[in-house]
């Protein structure tokens, strides 16, 4: 399982940022400081809102300014796909 998550990680950076707007449970558990509780409770935050910006990463409970700074060239915010 650990081998997954580098691999997905690594091939993120080599590709592209991963969108927090469209990004599974796997790929969101493979930023720093995000297990799979978090990513959750992303994708949850996700079905009612949209992130116009990285930034609104830390609008999810249980992720803080710290954690999005450590991630932030790592993640977008691509078009939202709720409406």
């Amino acid at each position: 399982m650990k081998v997954l998550v580098i691999l997905v990680f690594g091939m993120s950076i080599l590709f592209g940022s991963i969108d927090i707007n469209s990004a599974s449970v796997k790929e969101l558990s493979s930023l720093h400081g995000i297990g799979k509780t978090k990513a959750e409770a992303i994708v949850l935050y996700r079905k009612g809102h949209c992130f116009k910006n990285v930034s609104e990463l830390s609008l999810v409970k249980g992720i803080g300014s710290k954690t999005v700074k450590k991630n932030k060239a790592d993640l977008k915010a691509g078009a939202c796909t709720l409406y």
